[in-house]
């Protein structure tokens, strides 16, 4: 599959649609389940508490991955990401409630990197209950 966004309609500061990721303590069941990190920081709000965590919080891996989703959508290729790092900067908390969390994901693309390998680097900003979730957020992105 090929990244549907050409390189040459993109410029340094082209936005990509921002996405809302609802998490609920049932997203993060699965997640564990799927991951194999059973955590109970992540399912168990008694043991968050006991270990200083205001709640149940969503694995780091978890924010990370509902992040990439905006560029990911954006290209249409999940194998257009070259290169991806973060660094977790806050948790998402997950409430039991029925509300849940919400991740909510903008970006844009910083640079132009390399003219023939057709690469950018998007910037994201991900951020939960008015807080920044991630920091240095960026990935490497090879276009059409």
């Amino acid at each position: 599959m090929t990244a549907k966004i050409s390189y040459d309609e993109v410029e340094a500061g082209t936005e990509l649609p921002a996405q809302d990721f609802p998490v609920s303590r049932a997203t993060l069941v699965r997640y564990a389940g799927a991951s194999g990190d059973f955590n109970p920081i992540h399912w168990n709000e008694k043991f968050a508490k006991e270990v200083g965590l205001p709640d149940v919080i969503a694995h780091g891996m978890f924010t990370m991955a509902a992040a990439v989703r905006v560029v990911t959508d954006w290209t249409g290729d999940p194998g257009a990401v070259v290169e991806y790092g973060v660094r977790f900067t806050k948790p998402v908390i997950v409430p039991n409630d029925d509300n849940g969390a919400v991740i909510e994901v903008s970006a844009k693309v910083a640079a132009k990197l390399d003219d023939e390998a057709r690469t950018v680097r998007v910037d994201l900003t991900a951020r939960s209950a008015g807080q920044k979730v991630l920091g240095m957020a960026r990935a490497v992105v090879r276009l059409a």
